[in-house]
């Protein structure tokens, strides 16, 4: 049973690979057995800067071996110290540019491409400072003492940033988001745009102001930290980035009930059956390959009736959508189901003036 299970996890981890090289999810199982698409030719004379950098630097310490130079032993050593340091640096910034050109660029997914880049700017960063560190301080062990006070210092100061730090490579790693998904976290709703070294900016969709998906406006930043103490709702998984959504209305309990299912489903057919009904393959070829696959999906949409808390019946038609059209879908359903509904007053009828 075990091995079950990890044949399972394997297949939907190469799912999951196959559905971030494309848009169109009933594409995935196409893409998850196709070759790799050809690299990207990276520029030819990218090197071009970095080498002439070298040789200015390289020219330099050369000319530190000239004994007719103007300069004093300190000064001399303090040179050919910076001169070091900065060949050092150099080659930081190039093998950085060399992966970027080289691996980074030629990736097809645009998220790892923006992750990965945030990875090697840290890492360039890191490896700048641990350059210009022994170039100004000549005593090593004093810099190693210093630089561990100073981080044992900042490492009780900075609890929080720390932690949303730590919070950040668990994103990269575990991905319970990415920029361009649609996610809830607490009470933040909104559509990622950026995730920091410390923080993650949401475009907020909906909020105080509005009752629909539409963007507010407004940013909404929270530590990284979150992640760990607060349940993540993803709208946007790669391998079925669809929710399910509906249009109720209420209605009389004399009404035509088989004609309200009929026009209401034939309304939302003719708007998005064909398309839903492709999506619901998908989902359920996703619930074979878990234990969850005994669950009753309908391909088309559907539409169901319920008691309500008033004296009217519901009428609810259910449907399958993207999230971030899940506005603009049911606008347009709700215009075209009122119209097809508005025409049988005598089969459908809706609350009216003071009996609503």
């Amino acid at each position: 049973m075990s091995q079950e299970m990890e044949a399972r996890a394997r297949e939907m981890q190469r799912l999951e690979e196959a559905a971030d090289e494309t848009e169109r999810p009933e594409e995935i199982q196409k893409n998850a057995g196709s070759e790799e698409k050809p690299a990207l030719k990276p520029s030819s004379f990218w090197f071009v800067p970095y080498l002439i950098a070298a040789a200015v630097a390289g020219a330099g310490l050369i000319l530190l071996e000239w004994d007719k130079l103007p300069l004093n032993a300190s000064t001399g050593l303090k040179t050919q110290r910076y001169l070091l340091g900065a060949m050092g640096i150099i080659v930081v910034l190039g093998l950085a540019k060399a992966l970027h050109v080289f691996v980074i660029a030629r990736m097809r997914n645009a998220v790892a491409r923006f992750n990965l880049t945030r990875i090697l700017r840290l890492a360039v960063i890191l490896g700048i400072i641990f350059i210009i560190v022994p170039v100004l301080f000549v005593n090593w062990y004093a810099a190693i003492v210093s630089l561990g006070l100073i981080s044992l210092i900042l490492g009780f100061a900075l609890q929080t940033p720390i932690s949303s730090f730590i919070g950040w490579v668990y994103i990269l790693i575990r991905a319970p988001y990415r920029v361009g998904d649609r996610i809830q976290i607490g009470d933040a709703r909104g559509d990622v745009i950026d995730v920091g070294y410390l923080d993650t900016t949401l475009w907020e969709i909906g909020g105080r102001h509005l009752s629909t998906d539409h963007p507010s406006g407004r940013l909404i930043k929270f530590p990284n930290t979150n992640v760990f103490n607060t349940p993540v709702f993803n709208y946007s998984w790669r391998l079925f980035p669809y929710i399910w959504n509906e249009i109720k209305f209420n209605i009389a309990y004399e009404s035509d009930l088989e004609f309200v299912a009929k026009t209401m489903q034939r309304i939302a057919e003719e708007e998005i059956g064909e398309v839903m009904m492709e999506k619901v393959k998908v989902f359920r070829d996703l619930l074979a390959r878990t234990p969850v696959n005994d669950l009753d999906v309908q391909e088309k949409p559907s539409v169901v009736f319920r008691v309500s808390e008033n004296t009217w019946l519901e009428a609810i038609v259910r449907y399958l959508v993207y999230p971030k059209e899940s506005g603009r879908v049911k606008s347009q359903l709700t215009v075209k189901l009122l119209a097809a509904l508005n025409k049988e007053p005598d089969k459908v009828m809706f609350p009216k003036s003071n009996a609503r």
